[in-house]
């Protein structure tokens, strides 16, 4: 979906394909038709704007074969699809039955990582509409914060500043300007908006940047405002931005509050929390441990990394995190300038939510991808975006 901004310039939204998990080609292909062409029809839309996920084999399909890139944006176009940004953090098995931990090898330290990511960079040049320049990919922070030796950190800086000379040699190239946005998460190096300035500032790229997922933002009790005017203050671009809600509990001392959150303690995904006391930030790597083992202070909320759908927030006694998705969204595009041009819904739990909550049909996903979507643009609307054809 593209918006005018007052300024002039162009803003998208998009949804990642990171909830329909595809390995293959074939299977990228398929999801075309099976989820992303449906959810655009929902919205009335002739063209909708998706946040392509593709996993190692697919992105090796399309490396290897010259003619595989033309086919795929060929079928974008058939099935009234666009392409500006990738989600290039998870690498492959996305949709196991346990991701976990798994979802942050290969890091930044490992060569796969930048092998991957430049492979991906080439197949977005290739795929952007013919009249966009710029393109965007989100990546992983760095690495988990337990293999951050500082001998494997400056490799994975090396790595990024390889990257992005090779980001400058596409540009020049293909006339397309690729940027890579690190997306700060809890438990990672960079685990806040915060934390992302030493590195980037110290990699000094303008291709190598920031991406700003609203649900990591918020689990990690990071204000909106003071984050992103830390970044434009520091010079850090804002490649993109995840808009996103994390899962709040008021009152996590309460049996009825702690028995509601257990229903969201799963076994595929990572559910770090955290708190925000007067002694500072605490947290688990997961959900479970913070209900189980008593480690988590619970005198105060708790924030947990749970993507749950913007529209429909849980039921009492927990809520979401959407008004800080709505105030950073106000300070990304709701400016003199927009801050940053590319915005992607991610909610990727829809099947990890209690099973209450989880869409039984393809087309009640689609419902609730297209309800998504469409909250969004209304925020944007509001924010003086014009919706364009």
């Amino acid at each position: 979906m593209r918006f005018r901004h007052p300024d002039g310039s162009l803003v998208h939204l998009a949804y990642c394909t990171n909830v329909h998990p595809a390995e293959t080609l074939d299977a990228v292909v398929a999801q075309l038709r099976d989820h992303c062409e449906p959810v655009r029809r929902r919205l009335g839309r002739d063209r909708l704007g998706i946040g392509l996920w593709l996993a190692k084999d697919a992105a090796l399909a399309l490396e290897n074969d010259p003619h595989a890139v033309g086919a795929l944006r060929a079928e974008l176009d058939r099935r009234g699809l666009e392409v500006v940004t990738l989600n290039g953090f998870p690498y492959e098995g996305f949709g196991s039955q346990q991701v976990k931990y798994r979802v942050y090898k290969p890091d930044w330290a490992d060569p796969e990582r930048l092998r991957h990511t430049t492979a991906l960079a080439r197949i977005l040049a290739g795929l952007l509409p013919d009249d966009i320049a710029e393109g965007s990919i989100s990546t992983l922070p760095l690495a988990w914060r337990t293999v951050a030796d500082p001998a494997r950190m400056e490799t994975a800086r090396t790595a990024l500043r390889t990257l992005g000379a090779r980001l400058d040699a596409l540009a020049e190239m293909t006339g397309r300007s690729l940027r890579v946005g690190l997306e700060p998460e809890p438990g990672c190096v960079i685990e806040t908006t915060a934390d992302a300035l030493t590195p980037l500032t110290d990699i000094a790229h303008a291709r190598i940047g920031i991406c700003v997922d609203t649900c990591h933002l918020a689990t990690s009790f990071e204000d909106p405002h003071t984050a992103l005017d830390g970044l434009v203050r520091a010079g850090v671009p804002l490649v993109k931005s995840q808009l996103s809600a994390a899962l709040h509990a008021e009152q996590p001392h309460r049996p009825e509050v702690r028995e509601a959150l257990a229903a969201f303690a799963e076994p595929r995904f990572l559910h770090q929390t955290r708190t925000l006391t007067a002694a500072g930030r605490h947290g688990t790597d997961d959900l479970g441990d913070a209900l189980q083992d008593g480690s988590l202070p619970d005198t105060a909320p708790w924030r947990t990394h749970v993507h749950v759908p913007l529209h429909a927030a849980p039921a009492a006694p927990l809520t979401s995190t959407l008004p800080v998705l709505s105030t950073a969204l106000t300070r990304l595009v709701g400016g003199p300038h927009p801050l940053t041009r590319h915005l992607e819904v991610e909610t990727y739990t829809w099947q990890a939510l209690p099973t209450t909550l989880r869409p039984r049909t393809r087309a009640q996903l689609a419902d609730g991808i297209a309800a998504e979507l469409a909250l969004a643009r209304d925020l944007l609307t509001d924010l003086g975006l014009k919706e364009l054809p």
